[in-house]
């Protein structure tokens, strides 16, 4: 299963802990992580399940790979921006989304159009079809349902 973690790029001590641990857990089920390969919540992410010997699959908006952060297995530099969104919904069976802003919400919505199942920790914004969790262990065990 490919799993898509979304949220912010730049995020709190504590936003950073719980994305880790999303990775982590991803990770030691066999998942493949994919996000979009920046700081934040993607970085946590990714080192989580780097660390916990995972595959993750950075998909960045700029041309040059160098702009992946370090956690990612896989770089795809795709040189579309925000657009980017759509590759890591599209590739994903479902999502994890951790905190996030506006484009959170943009890959929330896709992924929620798309069909595919949605777990939310601390969202900012809900919408509806979310199902949201308290923990990282929540969210995973969700992923699964």
């Amino acid at each position: 299963m490919q799993v898509g973690v979304i949220g912010s790029s730049f995020c709190g001590e504590e936003l950073y802990k719980i994305a880790y641990r999303v990775g982590e857990l991803l990770a030691k089920k066999g998942y493949v992580l994919i996000n979009g390969g920046l700081g934040g919540v993607m970085e946590a992410s990714a080192k989580g399940a780097m660390e916990a010997g995972g595959v993750v699959v950075g998909i960045i908006p700029q041309a040059e790979k160098k702009g992946a952060n370090r956690y990612c297995s896989i770089v795809i530099a795709t040189n579309m921006g925000h657009a980017r969104n759509m590759i890591i919904v599209h590739s994903s069976d479902a999502i994890i989304s951790v905190g996030g802003g506006y484009g959170t919400i943009s890959e929330t919505a896709i992924a929620l159009k798309e069909g595919k199942k949605v777990i939310a920790i601390s969202p900012e914004i809900m919408l509806p079809g979310v199902i949201v969790a308290s923990t990282p262990e929540e969210a995973v065990e969700r992923i699964s349902e």
